[in-house]
């Protein structure tokens, strides 16, 4: 990632920072006991393993709640250093709840981009944030996916020089549910490439 991109403002909605990721990845981890467990109201709960017996663990959840229930029902946890993940083709463990856990915890901070593998999931912020800005354009010009955190301009960067070198037609899809932003990031294509894209919404 470009160093001076850091600086910019609308960086803290993009990237992690280094001091940070050296704050997730001290916090105290055992992944034999850490796990999550399902939640009526969260959808997913993060609990320790406090004993087991047969098929049955009994578990106590960050809630303070001791639970037991099948072991089955338990989902693995993945490390700390994976907290906000850029990209969660990367988790160890990727299930529904890291998954889901992994767009809660980077969209409460406005992180509305994550890669998913060869993906790019966005979550609706309802506000204008800074990451559209022409400051923002420019970093991501001519950057490989990994070198910046995840942002539309990077897909989109990478079909146009992608068009450009090959001399082929690039494709683009954008779907989602009524709400989800498909508008919006259609028009943020338009800002990075000149009308040179097929866009399938």
């Amino acid at each position: 990632m470009a160093a001076d991109f850091e600086t910019d403002p609308g960086f803290p909605f993009l990237g992690i920072s280094r001091e940070e990721k050296i704050q997730f990845a001290s916090k105290p981890f055992d992944s034999k006991k850490n796990c999550w467990i399902p939640d009526a109201e969260d959808g997913f709960v993060a609990a320790e393993i406090k004993s087991a017996n047969g098929d049955q663990v009994t578990v106590v959840t960050v809630k303070g709640n001791e639970v037991t229930l099948k072991k089955e029902e338990t989902q693995e946890m993945n490390p700390p250093k994976f907290t906000k993940t850029e990209d969660m083709a990367n988790l160890t463990f990727l299930n529904e709840a890291s998954v889901l856990t992994n767009l809660i915890d980077r969209y409460s901070a406005l992180m509305i981009y994550t890669y998913s593998g060869l993906f790019c999931v966005v979550i609706n912020p309802y506000k204008r944030l800074p990451i559209y800005t022409e400051s923002v354009i420019k970093a991501y010009m001519g950057k490989r996916r990994n070198e910046m955190p995840p942002h539309l301009f990077s897909v989109v960067d990478e079909s146009y020089r992608n068009m450009l070198q090959d001399k082929e037609n690039q494709s683009m899809l954008i779907t989602g549910e009524s709400g989800a932003g498909k508008t919006e990031n259609t028009k943020k294509v338009g800002m990075r490439v000149p009308g040179t894209l097929n866009l399938f919404i």
